[in-house]
C-alpha cells in the first residue's frame, strides 16, 4: 500500500478557498508533470484535501465513529472473501484480474454512460478505467450493495482528482 501527499502547486494555495495561488499556470503544469502519468495511473485514489477551518475543528456535531466505520469495512471484506472464495489467490477487489473485473464489476447502462463520459472528458487510460471499476466495486461493498450503482461509479471517478485538469 502506498500513501503519498503533495501540494497542489509550488506555493501550496491552488484551489484554496481563502488564499490566492501566486503560481503561473505553466509553473503549476510543470509542477504536476514532476509526477509521471504512468505512476499516477497506478494509484487508485487521488483525493484533494482542503484546509480545515478553526470553527470546523471546534464543531461538536457527531459523525460516524471509528468503530462503526471499522464494522462496515469488516463487512465489506467478508463480502469480498465470499465473492472470491472460488478464485485462487484473490481475496479482495484490489487483487482481481482484468477477466475478473469483467465478471465482478458489471455496470448498469446508467453507470456505463457515466464512466464513458468520464473516460472521454478526462482522457483516462485503460488502467485508470480498471482501477475506477475496482474502487466502485469496493464502494458498493461498503454500501452493502450487490451491484455497482451509478452513485458508486460517480464516487470512484471523483477519487481520480489528479486525472482532472485544474
Amino acid at each position: 500500500m502506498l500513501v503519498a501527499a503533495m501540494n497542489p502547486c509550488p506555493c501550496g494555495f491552488l484551489n484554496h478557498p481563502e488564499k490566492s495561488c501566486a503560481c503561473h499556470p505553466n509553473t503549476v503544469q510543470r509542477y504536476h508533470q514532476k509526477v509521471s502519468g504512468p505512476l499516477l495511473d497506478r494509484i487508485d485514489m487521488h483525493i484533494e484535501v482542503s484546509p480545515v477551518k478553526y470553527h470546523e475543528l471546534q464543531d461538536t456535531k457527531s459523525s460516524e465513529s471509528s468503530q462503526a466505520i471499522r464494522l462496515r469495512i469488516l463487512a465489506a471484506r467478508q463480502i469480498q472473501q465470499k465473492r472470491y472464495a472460488q478464485q485462487h489467490g484473490t481475496y479482495a477487489n484490489a487483487h482481481i484480474s482484468r477477466k475478473q473485473v469483467e465478471e465482478f464489476c458489471k455496470l448498469k447502462p446508467d453507470g456505463q454512460g457515466i464512466l464513458q463520459m468520464a473516460l472521454k472528458k478526462l482522457g483516462l487510460s485503460a488502467r485508470a478505467y480498471e482501477r475506477i471499476l475496482k474502487v466502485a466495486r469496493t464502494i458498493a461493498d461498503l454500501d452493502g450493495s450487490n451491484s455497482i450503482e451509478s452513485q458508486h461509479i460517480s464516487e470512484a471517478i471523483q477519487y481520480r482528482s489528479l486525472d482532472r485538469s485544474n
